[in-house]
Order: C-alpha cells, then sequence, then structure tokens
C-alpha cells in the first residue's frame, strides 16, 4: 500500500467532545484487531502509512474529513484502544511534550519486544531531523509518533504546522519501503507544496549530501516534485466531487434495495437495520479494500457524519450499533475455525458484485439531505451542539421501513 505523495489540512483548533473521544477509541480497537487477524502486523503497519487510508479512517471515526485535527486525534484513539489490546503493536510518542518521551517509551517497549532500543530511538530521532530539518518545506513538527510492532517492524507519522499559511502537513513513513534513509525515504507527505521546498533526503541530492556534516547545513536546491501532492481544501461543505458517487451508491443499494437488502440479511448480516448496514460496509471497505479504494477519503463519512456537521451530523445510535456489531465479530475471531464467518469480507465483496452489475449513480445532495434528517432521529450530535439526544423505538422502526432512501438514485 506505499505510494508517494503530499496531503494539506487546514489547521483547526479545539477539543474532541468527550462522547466522541470514547466512541472512536472504541471503534478504532475492534478494526485494528480485524486487520491484524486477517492480515497481521504488517498489514496493520502498511495501512496506517497510507495516508489516504488514514485520513479515510479518521472520516469514518466521525472527525472532521478535512481537519489538521484528525492526525492527533485519531493517533491518540489507537493508541489508547492499542493499550488495551494484545496485538503486538505499540504507539509512542504523541503531540507537543508527548513527543519528546519517545525515546524512553522506545527503550521500554523495545525490552518487551526484544527489539534493539538505541537503535530505534536513533531511527525515531533521525526521521523527525530529516522532515523538519532536510524538507525545509516551512513547516515546523509538532507532532511525531513512532508505531512498533513485535516484529521490529515500525512506521512513523508526524505533522508540522505553518501558522502564517495556517496549514499542517503530515508525513508518514514505513519501514519495509525504507533501505537507505537518505534515498526517497517516505511512503507519504500529506501537504500542499510551499514554494521552493529543499530536500535533503531526495536521492537526486546526494552529491549535495556528501558534501555536508550536518543535516542543518542548506544544500543547493532539490526540488521536491516527485511526490504527488494531496489537498485538502478549506471548505467545511463536502462537495459531489470529493467522492466517488457510483462507490456510495452500490453501499445505499445493499443497504436499502430491498432484494439486495434481503439477499444481504439471508447470507451476511441478519437483524441489521439498512442505516447500520450502511455504515457496516464502510467499516468492511476499509479492512479489506485495495488501496485505489480511498483516493476519496470523504466518502467514508458517509459511515457517520463529521463532528463539524458535515456531512452531516454524527449519528451516535448508529454508532453504537456498529460498535456493538464490531464487538461481536471480533469475538468470534477467536472461535475454531469451523466457527467463524468472515463477515465484513463477504460484505465487501458483496459491495463489489453491486458496484460491477449495477450503476447506483446517487443524487449526492438528496442523500445529505436524508442523512441529515436521519441524525435527527438516531441521535445526532456536533462539536458544538446536540441535535437529539434521545430516540425511541417507534422511531428507529420508522426508519427502516423507510422506503424514501430508494428516491436518491438518478
Amino acid at each position: 500500500m506505499n505510494k508517494k505523495g503530499s496531503y494539506d489540512l487546514p489547521l483547526h483548533y479545539g477539543k474532541v467532545p468527550h462522547w466522541l473521544a470514547l466512541r472512536m477509541e472504541k471503534l478504532a480497537g475492534t478494526i485494528a484487531e480485524e486487520i491484524v487477524s486477517s492480515f497481521g502486523t504488517d498489514g496493520f503497519l502498511s495501512r496506517i502509512s497510507n495516508p489516504d487510508w488514514f485520513q479515510a479512517f479518521s472520516c469514518l471515526l466521525g472527525m472532521d474529513w478535512h481537519s489538521s485535527g484528525s492526525t492527533t486525534t485519531l493517533l491518540f484513539a489507537l493508541q489508547k484502544a492499542l493499550q488495551k489490546r494484545q496485538l503486538g503493536i505499540v504507539i509512542c510518542g504523541g503531540r507537543g511534550r508527548f513527543s519528546k518521551d519517545t525515546p524512553r517509551q522506545l527503550m521500554d517497549v523495545s525490552y518487551r519486544f526484544g527489539a534493539d532500543g538505541d537503535e530505534l530511538v536513533k531511527t525515531s530521532r533521525l526521521v523527525a531531523k530529516i522532515d523538519n530539518n532536510c524538507i525545509q518545506d516551512g513547516f515546523s513538527l509538532y507532532l511525531h509518533t513512532f508505531i512498533l510492532a513485535d516484529n521490529g517492524k515500525w512506521c512513523v507519522v508526524q505533522q508540522g504546522m505553518n501558522d502564517e499559511k495556517r496549514m499542517a502537513r503530515r508525513y508518514h513513513w514505513l519501514s519495509d519501503s525504507v533501505g537507505d534513509f537518505f534515498s526517497d525515504p517516505h511512503t507519504a507527505i500529506i501537504g500542499e507544496n510551499e514554494g521552493e521546498i529543499i530536500n535533503l533526503s531526495d536521492s537526486r541530492a546526494s552529491a549535495s549530501r556528501d558534501s555536508m556534516l550536518d543535516f542543518l547545513i542548506q544544500p543547493p536546491v532539490s526540488q521536491y516534485n516527485e511526490l504527488r501532492r494531496i489537498v485538502m481544501p478549506t471548505r467545511h461543505n463536502i462537495l459531489p466531487r470529493d467522492i466517488n458517487l457510483k462507490r456510495l451508491g452500490a453501499i445505499l443499494a445493499a443497504a436499502y434495495d430491498k432484494e439486495l437488502k434481503n439477499f444481504a440479511d439471508l447470507v451476511l448480516m441478519k437483524n441489521v437495520g439498512p442505516r447500520t448496514m450502511q455504515s457496516l460496509a464502510l467499516v468492511a471497505e476499509l479492512v479489506y479494500g485495495n488501496p485505489v479504494r480511498f483516493s476519496d477519503p470523504a466518502r467514508f463519512s458517509f459511515a457517520h457524519g463529521g463532528k463539524d456537521g458535515h456531512p452531516f451530523p454524527v449519528m451516535t445510535c448508529i454508532y453504537d450499533n456498529v460498535i456493538a456489531e464490531m464487538d461481536d465479530i471480533v469475538h468470534k475471531i477467536k472461535l475454531p475455525l469451523e466457527l467463524r464467518r468472515p463477515v465484513l469480507k463477504n460484505l465487501h465483496n458483496f459491495i463489489i458484485s453491486i458496484e460491477r452489475q449495477k450503476k447506483n449513480i446517487v443524487d449526492f445532495y438528496k442523500v445529505i439531505d436524508y442523512n441529515k434528517k436521519q441524525s435527527m432521529i438516531w441521535g445526532g450530535k456536533t462539536a458544538s451542539e446536540t441535535l437529539s439526544s434521545t430516540y425511541n423505538k417507534s422511531k428507529k422502526i420508522k426508519s427502516y421501513n423507510d422506503d424514501s432512501q430508494l428516491m436518491l438514485f438518478e
């Protein structure tokens, strides 16, 4: 899943509400467990180092689809979740003063994993120095996390900010793809080009590197144009061009088309309402989807919504349903092989088959309007207000039988 690129995220300030932070930790933990169970720790590291997948994960958990805060919040939720699960993965470091504690944490973890702690600390410092000093792009690091697996492989996700531009830039590293640190070592850099960028780690700058005794000595200019750049807009609202409407349509069809829903109930997941099915389909794609499917991370906001109200307020009741379903799925992972059912994998394959067989192009704005109305029923909340803190069973039953979603297709 390694690829080169860049990503800019508008700087957003504020705190994640407690009601969302708790849910993010629970769901992030079960998703991580499903990934490690299916693909091992290497599979988890390769995904978290993919910038599009990382952003999609954050969107699915209810964060603002384009915010700089998605990096800090997702990593913190994962860090807490992994501390409670024996998955063989530890996240060290964090934001601000917590990043300075990375060396001590790495030394502690190295004893548990039988790794070379001194080498890990050296690696952590080197990666931070390259992004903070060698790539002089106007962004100063304020977050550094070192994600270590018990097999010694690692991933680094770190982020810098440019106060003047009010933008953030996220950097991703993955040990599997790093041979020589000074030969195009990034899996991706997320951020917009701020004019001329000096990149000492570019393989084309080897002649300049050889003449230097310190990282901080500025070399001859080498343009950092070989990386694909992805720029998140400053606007809060999601537009049709931000998502793949065919993929969104297939998910809605599986959840609301009566014939398809009946089939899904029969062979995949019984007694799951259509709105919960919609969210679980996006969870399944996050776990089992191919890398090319994450080029529109905003689409994953249609799982539960966003805390800024875009594309709609977070449906807390649906969120809780999904957490309960994922807890059940993860519990069954531990059963003997003959008793397991690859529910999420089957669901994802089912969605893919719908994409191939049907047009399923949706009316984007009708989908937004429908989900905003549904959020009133399903405990919709934003960071600043509560639209509906309660819901009753009669409304829940009514929403399950509501055929208006079928009018969303063109």
